[in-house]
């Protein structure tokens, strides 16, 4: 069969990294009333089984990176054959998500993979121009991504309320300071392959202290919502769950101050790790806290 993945498609497709975007459904999912159980789980693996992989995909079958990649440290080149199955995915994803969820969560999952394809396509290279790069990635896979997962779990769409606006403005400034980090190994192939990051322009050092601020102001609208709902306690069992994060954050600062060669794909995979980790485990026990 023409679209049966080999093994190093499959490989592209990253769909193990879908772990570390995992925290903003789990955060929707504990913040979303009236939960549909089957619309969950089918709003979760539409999102996290295709979408994302497709993504992953079509990104690697433009960019053809040989050195690594979020993910995977050896990423073998892509054929066709990849393209082909990240079309199909997105055009099934598309499908499902009208015919077995909901209209609304359909018209998102298409925005959502039309900003990816903008982002990373040879014609429009949204990635190429650091602030209008950083700004989709920020707004489409926080607020966006938050409301498109609510939308999808529920049937009733999300309220942007002006106290919910703070749990989307939390969701993308936490995105803010996670996504330079992500991008801090890649400087030198970057700018060979003709894409000017925002953690390039704001170099090694910069990038980190850019992170901080941004997990900063990412706390201070987590406060406020809680606050706002009569949920401080949820507050303060985020700042446990944080606190592992920051710590291997400024142990990293400090070896990278030491030796710019610490900015590597091995110290970001740990941190994205680690990051994942105590951000899924938070989310789901505020997911038991609100519903069950």
């Amino acid at each position: 069969m023409p679209l049966l993945p080999d093994y190093n498609t499959l490989k592209l497709l990253r769909i193990p990294f879908s772990f570390f975007l995992m925290p903003v459904f789990i955060l929707a999912l504990s913040q979303t009333n009236d939960v549909k159980l089957l619309n969950a789980i089918g709003t979760f693996l539409v999102i996290h089984l295709l979408v994302y992989p497709a993504s992953n995909g079509y990104n690697s079958y433009i960019d053809r990176d040989e050195s690594p990649i979020g993910g995977l440290e050896h990423p073998p080149l892509p054929t066709k054959k990849l393209f082909h199955i990240t079309l199909l995915m997105d055009i099934v994803s598309v499908s499902l998500s009208f015919f077995l969820i909901n209209k609304l969560f359909s018209v998102c999952i298409l925005a959502y993979i039309l900003a990816s394809r903008a982002y990373s396509s040879k014609q429009i290279r949204l990635k190429k121009y650091p602030l209008i790069g950083f700004l989709v990635v920020v707004v489409f896979q926080g607020a966006f991504t938050f409301f498109m997962c609510s939308a999808g779990i529920s049937n009733v769409p999300f309220s942007v309320t002006s106290t919910n606006s703070y749990i989307l403005l939390a969701c993308s400034f936490q995105i803010a300071g996670a996504y330079p980090l992500t991008q801090i190994y890649q400087h030198k192939e970057d700018v060979a392959a003709g894409v000017v990051t925002l953690s390039y322009k704001l170099g090694y050092k910069g990038t980190f202290v850019f992170t901080a601020i941004m997990f900063a102001i990412c706390n201070i609208f987590y406060y406020i919502y809680f606050y706002r709902t009569d949920k401080v306690s949820h507050f303060y069992i985020l700042q446990l769950f944080f606190a592992p994060v920051i710590i291997f954050f400024t142990y990293w600062l400090l070896k990278v101050i030491k030796t710019k060669s610490e900015a590597n794909f091995k110290n970001t995979m740990i941190m994205n790790t680690i990051a994942a980790i105590c951000m899924n485990s938070c989310f789901t026990l505020l997911t038991f806290l609100n519903h069950f």
